[in-house]
């Protein structure tokens, strides 16, 4: 799959996510029936042309409520997108990933691929997610990640007062520390490639648990390979594909099965798999 493909589907994804188009423009959040169903990416309930609700938001929400109630719907489907997915749904459906592929493509002129202390910060979100789990428990309507980091939810917030003059008076200093996390997250997607996605997002670090075992994987033919490096080289999550296909920071972009020179790498996809083995017997 070339670059353009995945970007449009990824511009499909996001466009679909956020059909409400008129939102935009009367400020008002569509409260539909859709909105009872969890979209598989960093896609926040308030944004104007949300037609579903975030994962994160929803999983907070249920377990920080004041009677508590386990989130077997949430955390079902999100289980679900995780072993179907793994974290394909980071590299082709998330709208926040997209955002951050755009931003890369500009042509700075400092490119960071790693430096000292990338591995240990890559843990955090790890952390943050723990956080965003056991925190709307400890201390009840506290979504903590939508409340105090969520990028998501700050852009949102930016579209609501864009479109209604009344939102912004009421956004306060929260808001603004929000907006200045925003504002670093997007300044280093310039120079690090995909920055929240590789060190904060709790999202990204519960699909990556999948895939190991994902429906969607990325298979490696250690017989095949001529270790030649180019699909590391390409990797801008800073992965092996060679040594290690289903690492959990590996957003299944594809990069890497378009450089390998030798056909060692291939995308493994059960209905791909089944399609093949009829053209093979037939």
């Amino acid at each position: 799959m070339d670059n353009r493909r995945r970007a449009g589907i990824q511009a499909a994804a996001a466009l679909l996510q956020n059909a409400n188009i008129k939102g935009f423009f009367t400020g008002r959040i569509y409260q539909g029936a859709a909105k009872n169903v969890c979209v598989p990416g960093l896609n926040c309930y308030s944004c104007p042309g949300a037609l579903g609700a975030c994962p994160l938001g929803s999983l907070q929400n249920a377990l920080g409520a004041r009677s508590f109630r386990f989130p077997y719907y949430v955390l079902g489907l999100m289980i679900f997108f995780g072993a179907l997915l793994g974290r394909a749904v980071c590299g082709f459906i998330c709208p926040f990933g997209l955002l951050q592929d755009l931003i890369d493509k500009i042509p700075f002129t400092v490119k960071k691929k790693t430096f000292r202390g990338d591995r240990a910060l890559r843990k955090l979100k790890y952390l943050i997610l723990l956080l965003t789990l056991s925190l709307p428990m400890a201390v009840k309507l506290t979504p903590f990640f939508c409340k105090y980091i969520c990028p998501a939810g700050t852009l949102a917030g930016l579209l609501l007062a864009l479109s209604d003059s009344s939102i912004g008076a009421l956004l306060g200093s929260r808001f603004a520390f929000k907006l200045a996390l925003l504002i670093l997250a997007l300044l280093a997607a310039a120079v690090i490639y995909r920055p929240f996605c590789k060190y904060v997002c709790p999202l990204g670090a519960f699909y990556g648990l999948f895939n190991r075992v994902s429906a969607v994987r990325i298979k490696a033919d250690s017989h095949s390979c001529v270790s030649c490096g180019a699909c590391s080289s390409v990797c801008g999550m800073g992965v092996d594909p060679a040594k290690e296909p289903d690492s959990p920071e590996c957003i299944r972009c594809g990069a890497c099965v378009r450089s390998c020179p030798a056909g060692a790498l291939a995308w493994d996809i059960p209905a791909a798999s089944v399609k093949k083995k009829y053209n093979d017997l037939t």
